[in-house]
């Protein structure tokens, strides 16, 4: 299990998503609220943007949040008008490294996954390993489910000619559902491009982790924000519904999609 946040309007300071909000994800990492699984995130963190060539660009560390010296400088230097950002609580038997580590990237995208496919190893990893064209396969660096998905994800979006990242998430879970017949997976996923966010909260034989979002918050004004937990304590923040899709421009209402 993770907490991650992602961002998209006027450009903004990374410590001010980051770092100082009331419940920052910084704060996330030793006191969640909302965690059901795990008590902190401690296993490395990451946090992305993108260039001046709209191609993502990704920081990450295996050590804790709190213990990276590099932070407070980054946060004051480092501005962007979309951030994405995850602090990590490793799975079991799932080592800690930087492959391991999210944000993961390609070419285009962002992608963060927070929860977990029970037993991976066991029950979805040869299967995936089997359905995989050898040019997806030889990108998987680490061994986390997270990354997996996100080969599936980039699998089917070129299976299908399909430019909609909203269509290529709503066939991953019909895959898995398929695959997994029993077995349990959290799948909170949240996709970024500059200035877009595709935001997904869904469980297969399970409940969903928690998913927020605020549109024109008072810290974030413009802005829209997903996150697994508030980042204040003010009235601002929606939960996103259990099995739903939710699809964010600027700071417009979101589109919804439900499984």
């Amino acid at each position: 299990m993770c907490r991650l946040a992602a961002y998209i309007g006027p450009k903004l300071r990374l410590e001010d998503l980051l770092l100082k909000p009331e419940h920052s994800l910084f704060k996330q990492s030793w006191a969640p609220r909302e965690m059901v699984e795990a008590r902190i995130n401690a296993d490395g963190y990451g946090f992305g943007w993108f260039g001046p060539d709209q191609h993502p660009l990704r920081y990450r560390h295996t050590m804790p949040i709190w213990a990276d010296p590099n932070l407070p400088e980054l946060g004051k230097g480092l501005e962007s008008d979309t951030w994405v950002a995850v602090v990590r609580s490793a799975t079991t038997n799932i080592p800690i490294n930087l492959a391991n580590t999210m944000p993961y990237a390609d070419e285009k995208y962002h992608f963060m996954h927070n929860g977990y496919i029970n037993h991976f190893s066991r029950t979805l990893r040869s299967c995936l390993r089997r359905e995989f064209k050898p040019e997806f396969e030889d990108l998987i660096e680490g061994n986390t489910d997270s990354e997996h998905l996100f080969m599936l994800f980039k699998q089917i979006m070129w299976e299908t000619d399909s430019n909609d990242p909203a269509e290529a998430m709503t066939e991953m879970v019909a895959r898995l559902k398929k695959w997994l017949k029993d077995e349990r997976a959290l799948l909170n996923v949240v996709i970024t491009i500059p200035g877009k966010i595709w935001a997904m909260r869904c469980a297969i034989n399970g409940n969903c982790p928690s998913l927020y979002y605020s549109l024109n918050p008072p810290p974030f004004p413009e802005a829209s924000v997903v996150v697994s937990e508030p980042l204040t304590d003010e009235d601002d923040w929606t939960e996103v519904p259990p099995q739903s899709l939710l699809v964010f421009d600027a700071c417009n209402e979101p589109e919804h999609i439900y499984f």
